[in-house]
């Protein structure tokens, strides 16, 4: 990586950093070699630990507090180049806030910043959350622990329909204004929804499926070139055979699902691992899956870490440990290869109707998981808060680790007074 940049022309409001130099009369166009510095390793541990222990508030608070340290605050990223890696790690499957996280530390401290800066960004949510679990998931809990996870969990299916909603307008957007795409962007949709309560292990097929028609709809390709999707699909159930020999063998194939195969940000990793872990494992009951969903909101770092009290419910720290290496490394991997072609790739049709067909689908799936959440609530007052974490959330479009936190003040209120079972 270089040591130096030329200095970017300033947009209206900013001002430049003392040690900038002059401006060249006739500057080159900014690329990827000259528009960054080298950072030493020390200062991206730091910034980006920092931002893995304050990092409260899931995908948007993530972004902001990037932009903040590289953009704004230290211009060590041109404001192009940051979006340009908004916009191509949300091509890519798995969470898109770490992508993003490691593709800035990337590019200010090539392949080994990238490591650290994304390391120091999950490990530290990563800690706690496992702690956490050691409290919430343990076989005879405080009352006040059981009542801050009955509460907090009846929120959840709140946050999945609030998220949902969320995605639906950029998304809807990439449909333009054609009526028959459009009516394909519903029919995932419903897609996506139908499979995420019905589907099961399945769910990862119907997501791939949903994207690789919507490239097939927009390349109009011979029928000769229908066969790679249809033994694509076959794969995906012979490898979900060959990897779930074992317990471990199992949280690593649940990993990969929620690390490799999710398009549409974390929330999507709600539907894929609920049904497994679960109805086929029996790893927690509904109850402790919406505990594990909520501490994964609550803590700072990535929504994904939810992987890891699943990896824990099923095999102890071994099993959190595991699923966490699995699910973040997918991550790693795509910015350290991909990362020169970003650009390229963000400009791809191919990967551009994919996204079309995929985006839908797992939206859908985010908003029909809702519903099984739902069903998962046991205790009479749990409805309530359910209804009270919709208002929140979706009327009034307020945060959702405020959500979870009031619930979980209310559930130990609850047990406290004895109300709860």
């Amino acid at each position: 990586m270089p040591a130096h940049r030329e200095p970017a022309e300033p947009e209206p409001g900013e001002q430049q950093t003392e040690l900038a130099t002059p401006e060249p009369a006739a500057p080159e166009p900014a690329t990827p070699e000259t528009s960054a510095p080298a950072l030493p390793l020390w200062v991206i541990a730091r910034e980006w630990g920092r931002i893995g222990v304050t990092g409260f508030g899931g995908p948007p608070a993530h972004i902001a507090l990037l932009r903040k340290l590289c953009v704004e605050r230290n211009s060590w990223l041109p404001a192009t180049e940051f979006e340009d890696g908004i916009a191509a790690t949300s091509l890519l499957p798995g969470p898109a806030s770490t992508q993003l996280a490691i593709f800035c530390a990337w590019r200010l401290g090539g392949p080994l910043g990238a490591i650290v800066g994304g390391a120091c960004f999950i490990v530290p949510g990563l800690i706690i959350i496992l702690a956490l679990s050691v409290l919430f998931l343990a076989h005879s809990p405080p009352v006040w622990v059981k009542g801050a996870a009955a509460g907090a969990g009846a929120s959840v299916p709140a946050v999945a329909l609030a998220a949902a909603i969320s995605l639906m307008p950029a998304s809807w957007g990439r449909a333009g204004l054609d009526r028959i795409a459009r009516a394909r962007w519903l029919l995932y949709l419903v897609a996506g929804a139908v499979a995420a309560n019905l589907a099961g292990q399945f769910l990862v097929a119907v997501l791939l499926a949903c994207g690789l028609i919507e490239w097939l709809v927009v390349r109009r390709p011979v029928g000769s070139r229908a066969g790679p999707a249809g033994s694509g699909g076959m794969m995906i159930p012979l490898a979900a055979r060959v990897l779930t020999a074992g317990v471990f063998g199992s949280i690593a194939w649940e990993a990969v699902k929620v690390g490799a195969l999710s398009f549409g940000g974390g929330f999507v990793i709600i539907p894929l691992m609920q049904h497994d872990a679960v109805h086929t494992y029996h790893w927690m009951t509904s109850a402790q899956f919406l505990s594990a969903v909520a501490l994964g909101q609550v803590t700072p770092g990535p929504v994904v870490q939810t992987v890891a009290v699943v990896g824990y419910a099923a095999a102890g720290l071994g099993g959190g440990l595991l699923a966490a290496l699995v699910a973040f490394a997918p991550s790693f991997a795509f910015v350290l290869a991909g990362g020169p072609h970003f650009d390229k790739f963000r400009r791809s049709s191919t990967a551009q109707a994919f996204l079309a067909g995929a985006g839908p689908a797992a939206i859908g799936a985010i908003a029909g998981a809702s519903v099984e959440l739902g069903l998962g609530l046991t205790q009479w007052w749990q409805v309530g808060v359910l209804a009270a974490a919709v208002g929140w959330l979706v009327l009034l479009r307020r945060g959702v680790v405020s959500a979870i936190l009031g619930a979980a003040v209310i559930g130990i209120a609850v047990a406290l007074a004895g109300l709860a079972t």
